[in-house]
């Protein structure tokens, strides 16, 4: 394990924000990030993954651990279910694309979402009707000052809407090296009827979709909608959907009964933050090299040189004006580094 000084952080972040890390290293194995962690003389030390649900506003005075291990392996191999243990430097698309090919069902609806598997349970990653907790078994995580393996549950997980153990209390607590997800084998649970997944498959005349004809679909979608981060910078949805009361929404519908909704429960409602960010006219602006996307108001993009203060700075003129216009307060989904 190499220690590097003075890394540009641009390659391993999603958005393109050229910072730099003071000391760098490549974790590639549980070893390594063991041996990293009880490396005296750091000050601070700071993890990134696939660097896709951030935004860097600072260089890093410290020691950037780049979470690189690599593995898929059956844990558990029934009939109709199996286990698999996934490390967490593995690419989340890549990982879903694999099950996919092995037959395996659960991931479909969550095809191309940017990023590594390690991080997926710290933001509860989801996309058109699915969650990473409907598949979940358990995580390995690294203490951080013991430097000890512990295994977390769904339960210890205490997932939540884009949400976690690991966003709270756990927060800067614990490293996760793997990942266990239950997968089914045959009888696939399909969900076709969220976004826009049903009138896709329509659009190929597809009646009786497979897991892989979902998956296609949901590609599709999303590369229609969002851009590609190689190309132009960006986090994926800068924004969470804010859930607002029934009271609030009785209100707010009676304003707007033309907004789109998805109703959680009696008592709350979720409204897509990219349609309000939309209606208060941001969609396709740009400020400098800081703008938001021409196809999806909910991704902030960097066209090239913008600093991560800029993008900040930016997200807080929308979260304002959204407040300002529908009474609605909408929060970051990525994860802000200051």
């Amino acid at each position: 394990m190499e220690i590097k000084q003075n890394i540009s952080l641009k390659p391993y972040n999603t958005f393109g924000i050229n910072a730099t890390a003071k000391f760098f290293c490549e974790i590639k194995s549980v070893d390594d990030l063991r041996k990293a962690l009880q490396l005296e003389g750091y000050s601070e030390k700071f993890v990134i993954s696939g660097g896709s649900n951030m935004l860097i506003t600072a260089d890093i005075d410290a020691l950037v651990m780049h979470i690189n291990i690599k593995g898929i392996s059956v844990e558990k191999d029934t009939p109709n279910h199996v286990e698999l243990k996934i490390m967490a430097g593995e690419n989340w698309h890549q990982m879903v694309l694999h099950t996919l090919e092995q037959g395996y069902g659960g991931l479909e609806n969550m095809s191309l979402i940017p990023g590594n598997t390690g991080t997926a349970p710290i933001q509860n990653i989801g996309a058109y009707g699915v969650e990473l907790k409907d598949t979940f078994v358990r995580c390995e995580a690294m203490n951080v000052q013991t430097q000890e393996l512990e295994t977390f549950t769904k339960e210890d997980c205490e997932f939540g809407y884009r949400d976690s153990y690991f966003k709270n209390q756990g927060r800067g607590k614990y490293i996760i090296t793997s990942v266990t997800l239950k997968l089914t084998k045959n009888n696939h649970k399909k969900n076709t009827s969220y976004g826009a997944i049903e009138a896709k498959l329509q659009e190929h005349g597809i009646k009786e979709p497979s897991i892989k004809d979902i998956s296609n679909a949901v590609i599709a979608i999303r590369q229609e909608k969002l851009p590609d981060p190689t190309k132009l910078g960006n986090s994926g949805s800068f924004f969470k959907n804010p859930i607002i009361t029934a009271e609030q929404f009785k209100k707010f519908y009676k304003k707007h009964p033309t907004a789109p909704f998805y109703k959680i429960s009696d008592e709350a409602y979720k409204i897509p933050a990219g349609w309000l960010i939309e209606q208060c006219g941001f969609k396709g602006k740009r400020y400098g090299d800081a703008g938001i996307h021409k196809n999806q108001a909910l991704v902030l993009v960097n066209h090239g040189e913008a600093t991560g203060k800029e993008i900040l700075n930016l997200a807080y003129i929308i979260i304002e004006k959204v407040d300002q216009t529908f009474e609605i307060q909408i929060t970051p989904e990525v994860n802000i580094i200051k």
